[in-house]
């Protein structure tokens, strides 16, 4: 069997790396973040307009492509790689759990503005909400209930990583409705975004790793090129085999995820394996880029601190490695 993307993932890919390439590059990451939006309206509204990456994981009958939760995650996986600021995963949240747990009523309603790149997301147990201060579909678990929240207070939430935008939601002076199942939609929810995470750590393991490499091909010491030292190709070769193993996880949790068929327990067992392995090596690559780019790598100027930082933020979007790690075992 090839374990590998096949013709029209791989042109997804392609696409959205392209369109990165152009709009997204360091200083456009930076300034997005830095923006009161956190994010870059006009490349949100190009990917989901033109590409339609918020469809994907919508089913037909909604306005969606139709398509697996493993397009979605190759999405992701490149948008972890640019360290794009984005609302994917948090509107993927608010599809999966409308998919999962959502009324027929509420899904001909909702999903088509999703679809369309109208910005969604989940709340859970008065824990901080991907996107939820700029958000115009917010979803939330209250009991055993999926409900739909309008007039809430949302209040900005600080992150150590600035490229992913966090809200807390004060659902007490807002308007609920009961749209669905809670505890479908939850189960479904945490999975996703488990598998979620673990896509968007192989894409910032992997830019990383591609930075490293090139830094130590040019970079001269001893008139050669420290690539070329034998201690330095060793750990360069470890990291390579971290970010492969990494991917070969992410891809075999999310094509599981996106199988109607697949066995649940499987399913969850790969998804808590590879959000488990793939963040852990996220965080060895990134912190072994910047010390094998030394000291430039410690400066602001550097990207290094933004794959870094975005490395150890993915461990509490969705749970810790350790915890990933305890839902196998049990």
């Amino acid at each position: 069997m090839e374990f590998a993307l096949d013709a029209e993932q791989r042109e997804l890919a392609s696409t959205v790396r392209t369109l990165l390439d152009k709009r997204s590059d360091s200083a456009a990451v930076r300034a997005a973040a830095d923006s009161a939006a956190g994010y870059d309206p006009a490349l949100w509204a190009t990917l989901a307009e033109q590409i339609g990456v918020a469809a994907l994981a919508v089913p037909e009958e909604y306005d969606g492509v139709g398509a697996s939760f493993f397009e979605t995650a190759v999405v992701l996986e490149e948008l972890g790689a640019s360290v794009t600021p984005s609302p994917l995963l948090g509107t993927t949240l608010a599809t999966s759990a409308l998919l999962a747990g959502g009324t027929e009523e509420a899904r001909g309603r909702l999903l088509p503005r999703l679809a369309a790149g109208e910005i969604g997301t989940l709340v859970r147990d008065g824990r901080p909400a991907l996107d939820a201060d700029r958000a115009a579909i917010v979803l939330a678990i209250v009991g055993d209930d999926l409900v739909e929240v309008t007039g809430a207070e949302v209040t900005w939430a600080e992150s150590m990583d600035q490229t992913i935008r966090l809200g807390l939601v004060d659902l007490a002076g807002a308007t609920s409705a009961v749209i669905g199942d809670g505890v479908s939609a939850a189960a479904r929810a945490d999975l996703v975004a488990a598998a979620g995470v673990a896509a968007l750590a192989v894409g910032v393991a992997q830019r990383a790793l591609d930075e490293t490499v090139a830094y130590l091909r040019t970079r001269e010491q001893f008139g050669r090129p420290i690539g070329s030292f034998q201690a330095l190709k060793h750990r360069a070769a470890d990291l390579l085999v971290r970010t492969e193993i990494a991917r070969s996880a992410s891809w075999a949790a999310s094509y599981a995820l996106g199988d109607p068929a697949a066995d649940g327990e499987e399913v969850a067992s790969l998804v808590h394996t590879a959000a488990s392995y793939a963040v852990e090596a996220a965080q060895l690559v990134t912190g072994e880029a910047i010390q094998l780019h030394g000291g430039i790598a410690i400066t602001w100027e550097h990207d290094a601190h933004l794959w870094f930082k975005r490395a150890h933020a993915l461990s509490q979007l969705a749970g810790a490695p350790h915890q990933h790690r305890a839902a196998v075992t049990l």
